[in-house]
């Protein structure tokens, strides 16, 4: 048997006897509206959904990534004192911010400093890219996050791949970017934009970025594969940025007429809960997403969102 085929869980748990644990996160009574929070904050429910929107000229875009997480009860819930903290953006592409290609800096940023002001160890940014990967973190602005932040920028060498079992219901074995599942806690930092195959990528998609292998052979059944690679992972939390989204052209876009402002943020923890959110910014239906309701089907969580503890904030 290959020394290298092993599952997630069986890649936590080794982690775990060294010591790393695993982030968990015990969370109720959470408020349906949102005022600043304080030291005593009530501690954030499992299924939440934030909304958070710049409306003033000039709003900081690090204030309302900090005020969306302080929503949810803060990023102590999602990150404890210690911890080996994976954030992964979409760096898939060689395009500069304004694109809407790729995770915005300024939100990556923001994440990265919130991880490690509430403790965290080690911050590393992670993505295997599409075009040069030297390129890619070069020219969307994550290499000067690494530089700021003091977070690791992970270059996907081979070397970093093994293969694991992800027991899903299309992909079986299959490269794995071993950072992306060694760590304590992992924070899921897409974009959102239009995708040729699937019609939108947002948090779901997103994990495309976290294998190796012939990621094209994917598109045969795309829906399937990105749900099974979403049940794989398993995100502590996802943060989609939208501050602005691709809305035609994608997924690599390349021209400022593809991308419209929407200065928003969408937090939750239900994966399927926060890409059927987010696809309204697009005026798309969830329903109309195969990808959705096959992770409805997989259990990653509900297109549902009445059940959640919603709420919106504003800057």
């Amino acid at each position: 048997m290959d020394q290298y085929l092993i599952s997630r869980r069986k890649a936590l748990i080794r982690l775990a006897r060294l010591g790393g644990g695993v982030a968990l996160s015990g969370m109720a009574g959470w408020p349906l509206t949102h005022h600043a929070p304080s030291a005593a904050a009530a501690p954030a429910p499992k299924n939440v959904l934030v909304e958070g929107i710049g409306q003033t000229d000039g709003y900081s875009v690090h204030a309302l990534v900090k005020e969306v997480f302080d929503a949810a009860g803060g990023m102590k819930h999602f990150v404890s004192k210690g911890d080996i903290v994976v954030i992964k953006p979409n760096l898939s592409w060689a395009r500069v911010p304004n694109l809407a290609a790729t995770t915005n800096p300024e939100v990556l940023e923001a994440v990265v400093m919130l991880a490690l002001d509430v403790g965290a160890k080690k911050v590393r940014i992670v993505d295997n890219t599409i075009h040069d990967a030297r390129r890619c973190f070069g020219l969307t602005g994550a290499a000067m996050v690494a530089k700021k932040t003091g977070a690791d920028l992970i270059f996907p060498r081979s070397s970093l791949f093994r293969r694991m079992d992800l027991g899903g219901e299309r992909l079986k074995i299959w490269p794995v970017l071993v950072p992306v599942v060694e760590a304590d806690a992992c924070i899921n930092l897409p974009i959102a934009k239009t995708h040729g195959l699937t019609g939108l990528t947002l948090g779901i998609k997103n994990w495309i970025g976290g294998i190796g292998g012939s990621r094209w052979s994917l598109h045969q059944d795309i829906h399937q594969s990105i749900v099974d690679l979403a049940a794989f992972f398993k995100p502590t939390v996802t943060l989609i940025d939208a501050i602005r989204i691709m809305t035609q052209n994608g997924p690599s876009g390349g021209s400022p007429s593809d991308v419209a402002v929407k200065n928003t943020l969408i937090l939750s923890t239900d994966p399927v809960a926060g890409d059927a959110k987010a696809a309204g910014l697009f005026g798309v239906d969830p329903g109309a997403l195969n990808f959705i309701a096959l992770g409805e089907k997989a259990g990653l969580g509900s297109a549902r969102l009445d059940p959640l503890q919603q709420c919106r904030v504003t800057l």
